[in-house]
């Protein structure tokens, strides 16, 4: 457990507070909260440890109340420095921002736009939203900075101020989201789904949602895409409570999953990540020899109730232009998915 003297030392009366609150002990907040230690937390800002403990002591003694919490496992927020965190991240977000424009108007610096683009999304989805929003930022001479990071539900890497924009799954309407995020819906993806031969007796080619969920079916892991995992699983289990996917064998080869599901001792499905666009039944060209080799054949899902809608998110605190570049980004629509348009 860390330890520091002065940390057990009472806190100034609010009488007696220091008015002086400058940005860098906001940074100090942030990095501890970040880190959960003052030792991992001091490495990042290249400070020593007493040193960045005294001035986080140094900012609740000007506030006048604890931040954070010291345990045996690390650092925790109190409820203060939940709120006090969250504000720091916007007043250093803005300052930034503001720093930027004043150099750009000096004609020292680009503006910037850090873009989220994560993992695990299709190719053709990613590159043509990267191609047009590189585009249009070189245009408006805006730096696009990229991040690959997995997202969550409420795109919180944005609310933290980590990131500006992201391209990523929007599992409810763009309302849902949190203050102060907007979105704009691309369009909606679905699944690859692969059934042994023998369950597509006369060349069936649709499987309905009840008899997908009395399956086994083969997706994930969840690390790599929580947000669609999540809801795919509240639709089957809607259909079977106790329905639980089964991971991959490998993540990075259809083959061998294909080879294990076809050899499973009970009907097992394979359900890849979004992959096309929803109703595009045109992109069903499967060679003859992948279903003869693993005797496992691609089907719909009938009414297509597996999908996940393809949005870019952005915080309504950024400039305007840098919002309308966004919006202009996503106005361009929806790639079409390879194979679109082409007969079965």
């Amino acid at each position: 457990m860390e330890h520091d003297s002065a940390l057990d030392q009472p806190l100034t009366p609010p009488g007696d507070r220091h008015p002086g609150i400058e940005l860098r002990h906001l940074r100090y907040l942030v990095a501890v909260a970040e880190a959960g230690t003052f030792t991992q937390a001091a490495e990042r800002m290249c400070l020593a440890q007493p040193t960045l403990s005294q001035q986080v002591r140094r900012l609740e003694q000007m506030v006048g109340t604890p931040l954070l919490s010291r345990q045996r496992n690390g650092v925790h927020l109190t409820a203060a420095g939940s709120v006090l965190l969250e504000e720091s991240r916007t007043v250093l977000s803005m300052f930034e921002h503001g720093l930027r424009r004043s150099r750009q108007a000096a004609g020292l610096d680009r503006l910037r736009l850090r873009f989220v683009v994560p993992p695990h999304l299709p190719e053709s989805l990613a590159a043509h939203t990267a191609a047009r929003l590189r585009s249009l930022a070189a245009t408006a001479n805006v730096e696009v900075i990229w991040l690959e990071a997995p997202l969550d539900a409420g795109f919180s890497v944005i609310c933290r101020r980590q990131a500006d924009a992201a391209l990523g799954w929007l599992m409810s309407g763009p309302a849902t989201l949190p203050e102060p995020l907007d979105a704009m819906e691309l369009g909606k993806f679905e699944p690859e789904l692969w059934i042994p031969a023998a369950l597509s007796a006369g060349d069936r080619r649709v499987l309905d949602l009840d008899e997908l969920a009395g399956m086994d079916v083969v997706h994930g892991p969840r690390r790599a895409s929580p947000v669609v995992y999540d809801a795919w699983l509240a639709a089957l289990r809607a259909r079977r409570p106790c329905f639980e996917f089964i991971d991959p064998p490998s993540r990075h080869s259809l083959a061998v999953t294909l080879a294990f599901a076809a050899t499973a001792g009970r009907p097992t499905a394979v359900l890849s990540s979004p992959l096309w666009v929803a109703g595009d039944e045109a992109i069903g060209d499967v060679p003859q020899q992948v279903e003869e080799t693993y005797d496992m054949v691609r089907v719909h899902v009938e009414g297509h109730p597996l999908t996940a809608t393809a949005a870019v998110a952005w915080s309504g605190d950024l400039p305007r232009h840098l919002q309308q570049l966004l919006f202009d980004t996503a106005d361009a629509g929806m790639c079409p998915s390879p194979g679109q348009g082409t007969s079965d």
